[in-house]
Order: structure tokens, then C-alpha cells, then sequence
């Protein structure tokens, strides 16, 4: 008997395993009818949501997801710092870009070092979502030391 269930338990955690999207992916064919956007954070902006507080509820998600030194209060602090949270926000001289300013000239490296291909994050560093998670990630693995500033 306990056999039994024990095999009914496994093959149904099997089968829930190989039937889940990744995490913090939408559902295929949401009540919404909204595509499918795979990867962490697939958040939509509320009607009438200003940039910043869904800049807010990017980063917040994303600290949710992967724990940072001073929590997500810290992460939105220091992107409003750089950006104003705004997420096209970009230095006079262009070199820093996005939510959080990265150096325009690593973000590629950064990209690809902190952006999981099946997530089908866009690449351009002024999408919030993007530019949030690949933050997030590195400051998760590493702290804020790029970041390293007064008043945050």
C-alpha cells in the first residue's frame, strides 16, 4: 500500500514538475489573453500607473526574488538616485543608462552574464525590466559596490 502511494505522489510530482513554466512566467493562455511572457517579474503596468511606481513594483519583485544587501527600500533608493526611476534615463554624455545607470559600454557583458536566454528579457538596457533584474541579479551574487554613493 505504501508502495502505491508513494508511486501516485512521485509520478504527480513528476508531472507538475514537467508541466510548469519557468518561475515568474504568465500562464499560457491567461484569463487576460495576454501572451505568454516567460521569466521573473512579467509584470504589466496598472491603468493609470505613473513610470515610477512601476519602476518600484519592478524592483521590488526582483528584490523578492533575489535578496539584496538593504532590501528592495535600498534598490529603490539607489534607482531613484541614478535615474529618477525613470528606466530611459541616460547620462548627458550617454555613458550611463537606464533604471539604475549602468555603464553603457558593459551593459552588454552584463546582459549576457545576468539574463537567462529562455527568459527572452529585451536587451536594451533602458527596459525596466531588464535593466532592474540584471541589477538585481548582479548585486544579489556581488553587493552594490558599483553603486556605492551617499544617500542610500
Amino acid at each position: 500500500m505504501k508502495t502505491a502511494i508513494a508511486a501516485v505522489i512521485g509520478g504527480s510530482v513528476a508531472a507538475s514538475l514537467l508541466l510548469t513554466s519557468p518561475a515568474g512566467a504568465s500562464p499560457a493562455g491567461s484569463r487576460t489573453g495576454a501572451p505568454r511572457v516567460p521569466g521573473p517579474c512579467a509584470l504589466t503596468r496598472l491603468d493609470g500607473e505613473e513610470i515610477e511606481g512601476f519602476s518600484i513594483r519592478m524592483i521590488t519583485c526582483a528584490t523578492d526574488r533575489w535578496p539584496v544587501p538593504g532590501g528592495a527600500e535600498k534598490a529603490i533608493c539607489i534607482a531613484e538616485r541614478e535615474s529618477g526611476l525613470i528606466p530611459w534615463a541616460s547620462s548627458p554624455t550617454g555613458m550611463y543608462v537606464g533604471l539604475f545607470q549602468h555603464s553603457a559600454e558593459a551593459w552588454p557583458d552584463r546582459y549576457d552574464g545576468w539574463a537567462k536566454p529562455f527568459w527572452e528579457l529585451k536587451r536594451n538596457p533602458l527596459n525596466g525590466r531588464t535593466n532592474s533584474i540584471v541589477t538585481i541579479r548582479m548585486v544579489n551574487d556581488a553587493g552594490w559596490g558599483p553603486w556605492a554613493g551617499t544617500g542610500c
